[in-house]
């Protein structure tokens, strides 16, 4: 009798299980579909990325910056180094934790 219904369920978790998984297989292949096509915004979008990205490759930095930016990036680096003590401000700086070290305490 228990080894029926358990019979039973097992082939009712089967078909359960199958039937899912059509439907996820057959909806994530509309979903890739759709994603290949974008919508005409979104495509706008990331053409301006791009076409952002290779024209700050060209410049090697900002694009169009003029001279009046480069004035202002010079000076607020001037006024970085000077309130923290100088240093290469364009790079990570770089710590170093000395190896501490420690006494050997004896008990009475």
């Amino acid at each position: 009798m228990a080894l029926r219904g358990l019979w039973r369920l097992s082939s009712l978790l089967r078909s359960v299980v199958s039937v899912t998984l059509r439907r996820n297989i057959s909806l994530s292949a509309i979903v890739f579909n759709k994603a290949r096509d974008l919508d005409p915004v979104q495509k706008l979008f990331l053409d301006k990325i791009r076409e952002y990205n290779t024209k700050s490759k060209a410049a090697g930095g900002v694009v169009e910056a003029g001279p009046a930016y480069q004035k202002n990036l010079t000076e607020e680096m001037t006024k970085l180094q000077r309130l923290y003590g100088g240093g290469d401000l364009s790079s990570f700086p770089q710590f170093r934790f000395p190896e501490a070290k420690l006494e050997e305490v004896t008990t009475k």
